[in-house]
Formats: structure tokens, sequence, C-alpha cells
């Protein structure tokens, strides 16, 4: 069962393309707050612990979101379906940047995230 967990983590990929065009970097670490924000956030739940005990072997899907709607939608679908995930909030902006999900099967979150492109 442990090598079928996964951690989806749902970049917006307007923020690095005009007119925003973040550096990648800063990008890069809105997905790593937002990562790690969910793991420790659901840090008691089994399937998380059973995660990170796989060390190296652990997989991480980056998919993108078009723009911060689309982000904030996905957030409200996963928390109606019960699906574990944490909305990154770039501050003092109050901007939403980013959503993960805790560590699941990947069979149990794929289809409510389907319809969304890996990160480019």
């Amino acid at each position: 069962m442990a090598a079928a967990l996964v951690q989806y983590v749902v970049l917006r990929g307007d923020l690095a393309r005009p007119p925003r065009s973040w550096p990648l970097g800063a990008v890069v670490a809105q997905g790593c707050h937002a990562a790690l924000a969910a793991v420790h956030g659901y840090r008691e739940h089994p399937d998380t612990g059973a995660y990170l005990e796989q060390g190296d072997a652990m997989t991480t899907v980056v998919l993108e979101a078009p723009d911060e709607n689309s982000l904030l939608d996905l957030g409200k679908l996963l928390k109606e379906k019960g699906i574990d995930h944490k909305v990154w909030t770039e501050n003092p902006e109050g901007t939403a940047t980013c959503l993960a999900l805790r560590p699941y099967p990947r069979a149990l979150v794929q289809p409510h995230l389907r319809h969304l492109r890996l990160l480019k």
C-alpha cells in the first residue's frame, strides 16, 4: 500500500508567466511551503507517516492550476469531497499560490485532479 502513496502539489501556472513573471525559485518555494504545511498539518494520519517512511522513494506529482480562481475552486471541491489539503497563501499580499494534498493513495484522489496538467 505504501508504494501507491503520492503527494499532489498544485501550483498556479500564471505566477511564472507575464505579466507576473515570478522568479522560478519563488514559485518553487510556494510549492515547498504548501507541501510541508500539508504534511505537517496531517502528520498524525497513517498515510502521512507511511509516505515519509518511504524516504528516497517518495512520489510527488506537481500539477498546474491556470490561475488563483481555479486554485481556489479546486480547494472548495476537495473540501466538499473530504480530501485533506492545504491552500498556501502568500502574505502580506493574501494571494493563494499553491495547494498541496496530504499523501494519499493515488487512486483515491486522482479522479479529482485528472483535469489538471503537469506543471511545465
